[in-house]
């Protein structure tokens, strides 16, 4: 099943437009967006493959800590993680939280 994972790591400067561009750059082959410009974080959200929801996230983490390691961006804290399925998705913004 193909799941979207986000995650989010907080540190103690502010990501610049070229860090996040390199990040932007690293997880686009996971269908993946980047974010953080102008902020003390950065993230990502990157399509995985997973069986479950612990396994997507397993996955995004490794993909995000490697995409973050390529761009140069210091190995902060991840602060917030979320991963929806496809099949959760179908179902729009009803779902419990």
């Amino acid at each position: 099943m193909r799941w979207s994972v986000s995650v989010v790591a907080e540190g103690d400067r502010v990501v610049t437009r070229e860090e996040v561009v390199e990040l932007a750059d690293a997880v686009a082959g996971h269908g993946g967006i980047a974010s953080g410009l102008g902020t003390p974080r950065y993230g990502a959200q990157v399509v995985v493959e997973a069986d479950s929801r612990e396994d997507a996230l397993t996955r995004g983490r490794e993909l995000f800590a490697e995409a973050a390691e390529r761009s140069g961006l210091p190995a902060w804290p991840v602060v917030h993680e979320d991963a929806v399925s496809e099949d959760e998705d179908d179902e729009g913004w009803d779902r419990p939280a």
